[in-house]
């Protein structure tokens, strides 16, 4: 899909990756709007990228906020470009502890909401709304973009709800891209490795976190995060595909299990 004239919403846009993800395409020319609840990070992402990206305070769960996003999206170009970027680990127990207390399904719920709704909920939103554009040379109309993670596929002890949450994103690419064909929507999910984002900040957790990867032997830039962002909205042939991102990374049960923690 070429980029000239497009806008997108990316929600989680004032995150590590999804920020990064909003320099990239506003760099490139794309009109941006930003879906965070977090309302001063997004300000100072707007200050800092220019008046090609706008802020709407709000997740991905609530109808009207992505309503807004989509409205201000379309207000900066051809609304055609969907991002789901949060990758936010909700920490959890062991699903059983040692005392054999359960763990709270509460925290099932909460990774659900967050990573499965929110991301299911902007993609029916912003695929109706791509349905009224007119498609391109290959009959484009949009470009649907999720994260997944490598924890969809390598889920680590204490990590059930987020590997469950994340696994229920890699299940629903290639049936959302199925059902969206008919009216030329693409669907791709990444699965990113270790970054290197604000919430992973201590030296030790980083230390821990290179344990596992193979090479580069360092944590992801959130630039790398964007740059397949965008290799996934300008090739047309790329659909229904689940990306691994994570310097061939295969994560061990527990971190730092090698170096002998639980």
């Amino acid at each position: 899909m070429r980029l000239e004239g497009r806008s997108a919403v990316v929600a989680g846009g004032a995150g590590g990756l999804g920020a990064a993800t909003v320099r990239r395409l506003a760099g490139l020319g794309v009109g941006v709007a930003v879906l965070d609840p977090d309302a001063q990070r997004s300000a100072a992402l707007v200050s800092e990228v220019g008046d090609r990206v706008t802020p709407i305070s709000g997740d991905s769960n609530d109808d009207d906020a992505v309503a807004g996003a989509i409205s201000a999206a379309g207000s900066l170009g051809a609304f055609s470009i969907a991002i789901s970027a949060t990758g936010v680990v909700i920490r959890s127990p062991r699903l059983v502890d040692s005392h054999g207390s359960p763990m709270p399904k509460e925290v099932l719920l909460a990774n659900l909401e967050l990573h499965v709704v929110g991301a299911f909920n902007l993609a029916r939103l912003a695929a109706a709304a791509f349905a009224h554009n007119e498609p391109d040379d290959d009959g484009q109309r949009g470009v649907i973009v999720q994260t997944a993670s490598i924890s969809a596929f390598d889920g680590q002890a204490t990590m059930v709800p987020y590997a469950a949450a994340k696994g229920a994103v890699v299940g629903m690419t290639l049936p959302m891209a199925r059902d969206l064909a008919p009216i030329g929507v693409r669907v791709c999910a990444i699965a990113p490795g270790a970054f290197s984002t604000p919430r992973v900040s201590s030296p030790q957790a980083q230390a821990l976190l290179l344990d596992d990867i193979l090479f580069p032997k360092r944590l992801g830039r959130p630039a790398e995060f964007a740059l397949l962002v965008e290799a996934i909205i300008r090739n047309p042939y790329l659909n229904g595909e689940v990306i691994r991102l994570d310097a061939a990374t295969r994560l061990g049960p527990a971190m730092g299990a090698r170096r002998g923690s639980a």
